[in-house]
């Protein structure tokens, strides 16, 4: 009879283990569902888009274990006739972040947690820059793509482009997720 108890509860840690090994890695927002429209408030402020270039709050859960710090991405891939248009590069957000919260993509960085580095946009400023498509043109997907990474990322700058980041991390990524957001005007 306690062979038989201390045989399921052996059994129950086991699937306990195996399931927090399995978890996912996923990447959420508080400002917009998967698939759903993005606020306007999200967007640009310049080219002709009025909105208020603030970025959204972006969430994740289930990094692998290993993990030594995050990079973001926030891509485009339906602007300039499919050549894309990189919106925001955040890298070096410490392991232990799950978040950055609304606006953290200001130019003053005031909100990334401590360490976090944005590099430089497709609108060539640092920072967030928020999605400005074409006027009637059908919606454009974006991309918040967050890469769990196996250390810190040594040589980059503010100036970093997407591009730059995406060949800094080869080798490096231990797992993606991504979430995506459509705007049009």
């Amino acid at each position: 009879m306690m062979q038989t108890a201390l045989t399921a509860a052996l059994i129950a840690c086991v699937a306990l283990v195996a399931q927090a090994q399995s978890a996912e890695f996923t990447i959420t927002s508080s400002a917009f569902k998967a698939g759903a429209a993005i606020p306007h408030v999200y967007a640009y402020s310049g080219y002709g888009c009025d909105g208020r270039n603030t970025s959204p709050e972006v969430a994740w859960n289930g990094a692998p274990p290993e993990t030594k710090a995050f990079a973001l991405t926030m891509f485009d891939p339906d602007a300039r006739s499919g050549q894309g248009w990189w919106h925001w590069i955040v890298f070096n957000i410490p392991a232990t972040a799950t978040k950055l919260q609304t606006n953290a993509g200001s130019g003053s960085g005031d909100l990334m947690p401590a360490g976090a580095v944005q590099g430089r946009n497709d609108f060539q400023t640092i920072g967030y820059g928020g999605p400005c498509p074409p006027a009637g043109s059908a919606p454009h997907h974006y991309h918040f793509t967050l890469y769990a990474l196996d250390g810190q990322l040594d040589g980059l700058s503010p100036l970093t482009s997407g591009p730059t980041l995406l060949k800094a991390i080869r080798g490096h990524v231990l797992a993606k997720t991504e979430i995506i957001g459509l705007f049009s005007r």
